[in-house]
């Protein structure tokens, strides 16, 4: 590093660790520079094997709650998902006088079945709709002596039953 003050030429090579300036007008005159015995500046491998193995500490401790609350909000918006399709079923069944049959089953809802002249769908906008959020069709089932229907995710192992993810989830409940 080379510094000019008043024309005096001051000169820091590599291994230098402070200069001091003569010049008696300029109060404050130090400059330092420092630098390690190779010149080069950097981490040395063990700060760098300290800063993974405490990312390492974060990723382990943290990665299963996260992982948990992934799959807990697939099973909320699963449920929310079989509640809107029964609100659409009732829909259907409102324009059409009757709720699909097990033949026609959720697909009802996207293209007129034949013998329903007052369909007035679509009633959901795509065909992705009436999969669940693990990719898996919904179930649909009417339930006549009741007079309603039933829509149902088979959870995260599409089996019938489970519990956690692979809970198996009903418009009903």
């Amino acid at each position: 590093m080379i510094s000019h003050y008043n024309d005096e030429k001051l000169v820091c090579r590599k291994n230098c660790v402070s200069i001091t300036n003569t010049d008696k007008s300029r109060k404050s005159g130090s400059v330092t520079h420092q630098s390690d015995p190779h010149g080069e500046a950097g981490y040395t491998l063990l700060e760098l094997l300290i800063v993974l193995i405490i990312l390492g500490l974060l990723v382990g401790l943290a990665g299963p709650a996260v992982l948990n609350q992934f799959g807990k909000a697939k099973s909320e918006t699963a449920a929310i998902e079989t509640n809107q399709l029964l609100t659409n079923l009732e829909f259907f069944r409102v324009d059409v006088g009757r709720f699909p049959t097990q033949e026609e089953g959720l697909n009802a809802l996207l293209v007129p079945p034949e013998g329903a002249p007052n369909w007035a769908g679509p009633y959901v906008e795509r065909e992705s709709k009436l999969t669940d959020p693990w990719g898996n069709e919904y179930q649909y089932r009417p339930l006549p002596e009741l007079n309603t229907v039933e829509v149902i995710s088979l959870g995260a192992d599409n089996v019938e039953g489970g519990t956690g993810e692979n809970r198996d989830l009903s418009s009903r409940n």
